[in-house]
């Protein structure tokens, strides 16, 4: 089982989409996979028409076994499972902080999902808490999703330099270039700088595009309604390699 988070510490980054839409990919080629939905905006469980409701709400979380079992829901497609998120996700990082070990709670919870599951997907909330610490001893790969702006690399600047001071690995952390507009000579420049200065980016870029928004409104991944798009041929050619990463 390998775990992919996608995180980022900036918010409106495209990362729910991201998540979303690669975890569909995953399932659709045939992997067993688990979506968790770690925010309490629950746009990962909107997006799949789960109700936002999580058995016990944030202590749920916390435990591994039935109230975990319990709160899992099939999707509408094959092979993909969501753990859903409600508005109780505010409080994770208190209730995580009450508990030993409290940076690895998440492991706790997910390590005997290990026999069901191929892939385990996590949206996160942009912030860098004690649920950002347990992503980040949890996952395999760190996803983050980067708009071709200065902002977007201070932050992922923050983020790295976060990473080494705490002792986690920033070798597992891969970004990718979100909401791109090519007809915007900043953003072609500052993608060439991000790939200069930031040594794991991966080559596709997630372009900014009506398909992606309509998301909102068909309450499905953009392959599912418009799988011949661009917006979906560039999810599956990033999902294409982000695989042979994690398998």
């Amino acid at each position: 089982m390998k775990t992919v988070a996608i995180y980022s510490n900036k918010g409106g980054v495209g990362k729910t989409a991201a998540a979303v839409n690669l975890a569909y990919l995953a399932a659709q080629n045939g992997a067993k996979t688990l979506i968790c939905d770690l925010d309490p905006q629950s746009s990962t469980t909107f997006y799949f028409r789960v109700k936002p409701k999580l058995a016990g709400k944030a202590q749920g979380l916390t435990k591994a076994g039935k109230p975990i079992d319990r709160s899992i829901k099939g999707t509408d497609y094959p092979n993909l499972d969501l753990l859903p998120a409600d508005l109780s996700h505010r409080s994770l990082d208190i209730t995580f902080n009450a508990m030993k070990r409290s940076r690895h709670r998440l492991n706790k919870v997910l390590d005997p999902l290990a026999g069901e599951y191929d892939h385990i997907f996590l949206d996160c909330p942009p912030t860098i808490t004690l649920l950002a610490e347990n992503i980040f001893n949890v996952a395999d790969l760190v996803l983050v999703p980067l708009i071709p702006t200065t902002l977007s690399a201070r932050a992922h600047e923050q983020l790295l330099a976060f990473m080494r001071k705490q002792k986690y690995d920033p070798e597992r952390v891969y970004g990718f270039f979100s909401m791109v507009d090519r007809r915007k000579k900043l953003h072609r420049d500052l993608a060439l700088g991000m790939h200069k200065q930031f040594p794991h980016i991966f080559q596709t870029p997630i372009p900014y595009l009506s398909q992606i928004e309509q998301m909102g409104l068909q309450r499905e991944p953009v392959p599912a309604f418009a799988p011949k798009s661009a917006a979906a041929k560039a999810y599956m050619a990033l999902w294409a390699e982000v695989s042979k990463m994690v398998g």
